[in-house]
């Protein structure tokens, strides 16, 4: 979408209202306590390099990333002004940025999982691209494919990709054989949700299904996955045509429904998982509750940094095929993004290749549990991999050669398509259903004209 889209209005509410819920798809939300954000963030200024950092599940993590910006200030002899937030978390940050740059006075450098799409159509971040071309050249292609479609607009990069990771699928491969199931044979999603059910036992408090439809960033991943999977999007190719309403769509609201409402699924299904947050499948998973579910990879990591029994017990799988047969896989990307007007943008260029080199990123890589992965492909070594073997299975679904765009597939992300998630579309027409207020067929049709006057309102008209 280009920065000249008309009622611009439209994209600063998006960005005040919708930033937290993007960012919950794009991945990053977490069962922790984020830390807290300053307010206001903190001014940008000649002279010092302002910087915020993003938290990270892992503290040791966090540490080795400060402490590496704090000696590149150091070494070059320059005052830092450096801020730990957590923007996914924190709704409001692409709002504050846009107010920063208009007041002229932003911060150097964000890191961040927020939309570029969006940070881009509000015209908040600056050209990258001579960073992105030197970081290729030294460290390979980025990955995941998809990299290139959320940070290159226009054919220049307006953000750095910094780290990666992939959501996946952990199943309880000891609760699984103990069935007589291997995991590793569940390739549909039939297969999946009946596997899940024969594991299911009430009274040892183990459910199978693990994933909720209701308001959140993995309810909405899990309805959007499955609407994919039966051949539904929300727009075409183009990405300007609305056509969530079709029989692709419904057949997989009626998928839903079914898994959802019908007895014969009930004994699968964990208590009030109508209700369930972000953080609600993390808790029940390392409670030991669950068999399956669908999440980024703090789970793991924070099964991981606990000595959670369950992490030895974890396999990573890929998504269901489609009914097609296809794999619908990517991942997530980490950004370095410098801010429109910044004071020191020459020597923010500088932090981020510094921050890239192997020998500042890679100790990070090991240390977080499948949360930062390298983004460059040449990174991606027998050293890395060797950290844990769940991560062959990551490294798989992020070198998928096919292009997957998550949500806005089979088009190239977008800031109208991000808005749809940001207002709790899909999750709202799943209520409609499981509440038996509207049937599947006549909630699709609502969410489309909803998503329709987005896109209008938006400056695409539909007609």
């Amino acid at each position: 979408m280009s920065k000249k889209l008309s009622r611009r209005d439209f994209l600063r509410t998006a960005a005040a209202t919708g930033a937290g819920l993007l960012a919950a798809k794009g991945g990053m939300v977490f069962a922790q306590d984020p830390t807290a954000t300053p307010a206001p963030l903190p001014e940008g200024s000649a002279g010092k390099l302002t910087v915020i950092q993003k938290t990270e599940y892992f503290p040791e993590a966090q540490q080795l990333i400060h402490d590496n910006i704090v000696k590149f200030a150091a070494d070059k002899g320059v005052e830092l002004d450096l801020s730990t937030a957590n923007p996914e978390l924190f709704g409001d940050f692409t709002a504050k940025m846009l107010a920063a740059v208009q007041a002229g006075n932003p911060p150097d450098l964000g890191y961040h999982t927020l939309s570029i799409p969006q940070m881009y159509s509000l015209d908040i971040v600056e050209d990258v691209t001579d960073v992105v071309e030197k970081a290729i050249s030294m460290y390979g292609s980025v990955v995941p494919v998809v990299t290139e479609f959320n940070g290159k607009i226009d054919g220049k990069w307006w953000a750095v990709p910094f780290s990666c990771n992939s959501a996946g699928w952990y199943a309880r491969k000891d609760v699984f054989e103990a069935a007589g199931i291997d995991a590793l044979t569940l390739d549909t999603w039939d297969k999946r949700r009946d596997a899940c059910l024969a594991v299911s036992n009430a009274d040892n408090k183990m459910w199978g299904w693990g994933m909720t439809i209701n308001k959140s960033g993995d309810g909405h991943g899990l309805i959007t996955g499955i609407i994919q999977a039966f051949g539904g999007s929300y727009v075409d190719e183009t990405g300007t045509k609305v056509v969530f309403n079709s029989p692709e769509t419904v057949n997989a609201v009626e998928w839903l429904k079914e898994t959802y409402t019908s007895d014969k699924y009930k004994p699968m299904l964990p208590p009030g998982v109508e209700s369930w947050t972000d953080t609600s499948n993390n808790e029940a998973y390392l409670a030991g509750t669950i068999a399956l579910t669908n999440n980024q990879p703090s789970v793991y990591a924070k099964a991981k940094a606990d000595k959670n029994p369950v992490f030895e017990n974890t396999l990573v799988l890929h998504p269901p095929k489609t009914l097609d047969g296809r794999l619908l896989e990517g991942g997530n990307i980490f950004w370095l993004t410098i801010f429109k007007g910044a004071k020191n943008v020459d020597l923010a260029k500088e932090l981020i290749l510094n921050m890239i080199d192997p020998a500042n990123f890679l100790p990070v890589s090991k240390l977080g549990g499948g949360l930062n992965m390298p983004s460059y492909k040449n990174m991606w070594t027998d050293d890395i991999t060797a950290v844990d073997p769940n991560f062959v299975t990551f490294r798989d679904i992020l070198f998928n050669p096919d292009l997957y765009y998550g949500d806005s597939h089979p088009a190239k992300p977008n800031a109208l398509v991000a808005a749809i998630i940001a207002a709790a579309i899909p999750s709202q027409m799943m209520a409609n259903v499981t509440t038996g207020a509207m049937s599947p067929a006549d909630a699709v049709k609502d969410a489309h004209d909803k998503i329709v006057q987005i896109f209008e309102e938006g400056g695409v008209p539909q007609s």
